[in-house]
């Protein structure tokens, strides 16, 4: 990676592939390919796994609980008996897989004598955390569903859940196997979504060192990091990006201080920006904004939202927009962050992929971030503004709901080059801005102003550039002006 900036699909398939390594290398240990032998059987109550490679062998099963109906039904991995709503997941027609991750590879054993199936095989001093040995699990799983004929269960529409150190896991496993359509973290803390270095600026926060030292979850080589996660070559919107196109749906908890909520939000706002990029914008969504604090709790504001991205990755029956509901509690700024601007990647060959298109998160400020604004931008990309002459042109997407919306706004340059640009609006009657990210602000009500920040002021003719910010009350009739300079 020396710095040059992708430009098609296919350079992001080598991206991903490049930092998938140093995600291996430097946090959670590397996931050995597919076995030599992976066989096993698959039942209405029960899946066993049987794996032989390098001379040895290991077993594990994992349960099954079948929603009404005839199958093959998709599947969700619950991760630990704990995660997304089991209930709401089998009544819309998806069945449950409970994955015992400690069968696996076991919590509370030392870094050199790991213990559970992937370390029967790969040895008990392997450097490979013990939430790459889970995802490795999963993934031997759905070996096992592909080799079995797809009677009773489908390989091609399968999900995972997990909530707190099963959070953790399920982040890592939908990373790591692209055979999963939906992944499903909740409160997943540090060493799960929550940005590296962002955790180790937010206030109450579980240290990095506590979360390395707590269970072997992360590898033998972040031992290295664990006190200075900015010269980490990678981080976790990095990882959530790994995971697009494919469905992410992230759930936190911004009551619980130690969970990071703020840094998750980082993540997944960094993230989003290249599901933006290959144009899957939709396909995720962060939902921090819940009233219940406590900690893995059954939450009616996540009802929704689980049953729209269980038929839209899973039933293949739903088209529902993802969204970002980011508590004001525990908001991340996503500007303090990065000094990039996210490209739009086409369909055609490109150049030799060398840099992420999100980047890697700027060191923050001395003394790390201040408490910053909710940033909360929608995932329903605008309408593409086409060349117009002048200085600049805007316009607004909205995504709605009661009592509150998000607004996307695109400015354009029109036939030369522009530096500097300012958007005007008048907001609707009892409309409010609440927060806004990627441009500064004057004024919550009525006429207001948004101007540009440092790094999206400048813009080549006829390309465009984006800012968004939440409200309360109704978006809809806003007209934006662009004025440049």
């Amino acid at each position: 990676m020396d710095g040059t900036r992708i430009t098609s699909k296919a350079d992001w398939r080598c991206r991903r592939a490049e930092t998938r390594e140093l995600a291996e290398r430097h946090v959670y240990g590397q996931k050995p390919a597919k076995p030599a032998t992976v066989t096993g059987t698959v039942s209405s109550s029960s899946i066993t796994v049987n794996v032989s490679d390098q001379g040895r062998s290991a077993s594990f099963s994992a349960g099954v609980q079948l929603p009404s109906g005839t199958g093959p039904f998709p599947a969700v991995v619950v991760v630990g008996g704990l995660g997304a709503d089991t209930s709401t997941i089998r009544s819309a027609g998806v069945a449950t897989i409970s994955f015992d991750p400690l069968a696996v590879g076991r919590e509370g054993t030392p870094r050199n004598n790991k213990q559970g199936a992937f370390y029967s095989i790969y040895g008990a001093s392997s450097s490979t955390g013990i939430l790459m040995a889970w995802a490795w699990g999963v993934s031997r799983i759905i070996d096992v569903i592909e080799s079995s004929g797809g009677n009773i269960l489908r390989a091609d529409a399968m999900g995972v859940t997990g909530c707190s150190r099963y959070g953790k896991g399920a982040f890592t496993i939908g990373v790591f196997d692209q055979r999963i359509a939906l992944t499903m973290p909740i409160e997943s803390g540090s060493g799960g979504v929550g940005a590296f270095r962002s955790i180790a600026t937010e206030s109450g926060a579980q240290p990095l060192s506590s979360a390395y030292g707590e269970q072997p979850w992360l590898g033998d080589a972040f031992s290295s990091f664990t006190g200075n996660p900015n010269s980490l070559p990678v981080d976790t919107h990095q990882m959530v990006g790994m995971v697009a196109p494919r469905g992410l749906f992230i759930m936190d908890n911004p009551h619980v201080d130690w969970l990071g909520a703020r840094s998750g939000s980082v993540a997944a706002l960094g993230g989003a920006e290249v599901y933006k990029a290959l144009g899957a914008g939709d396909n995720i969504t962060y939902w921090s904004d819940v009233q219940d604090g406590t900690h893995c709790a059954v939450r009616s504001e996540w009802r929704t939202p689980l049953q729209q991205n269980l038929q839209k990755f899973l039933l293949k029956t739903g088209n529902a927009a993802g969204t970002m509901r980011i508590s004001s509690r525990k908001a991340g700024n996503l500007a303090e962050w990065r000094d990039w601007q996210t490209p739009t990647l086409t369909d055609g060959p490109g150049t030799t992929p060398t840099t992420p298109p999100t980047g890697g998160p700027s060191t923050p400020p001395t003394g790390g971030p201040t408490t910053p604004p909710v940033t909360t931008p929608p995932t329903t990309r605008p309408p593409t503004t086409p060349p117009v002459s002048g200085a600049c042109s805007a316009t607004v997407s909205l995504n709605q709901w009661t009592g509150g919306f998000v607004a996307t706004v695109r400015v354009t340059a029109g036939s030369a080059p522009v530096n500097g640009w300012t958007v005007s609006m008048t907001l609707p009657s009892g409309a409010s801005v609440t927060n806004v990210w990627n441009a500064n602000r004057s004024g919550n009500t009525g006429a207001v102003q948004f101007s540009n920040v440092s790094f999206n002021g400048s813009i080549a003719a006829g390309q465009s550039t984006e800012f968004g910010f939440q409200g309360s009350g109704s978006g809809t009739g806003m007209s934006p002006t662009c004025s440049a300079g």
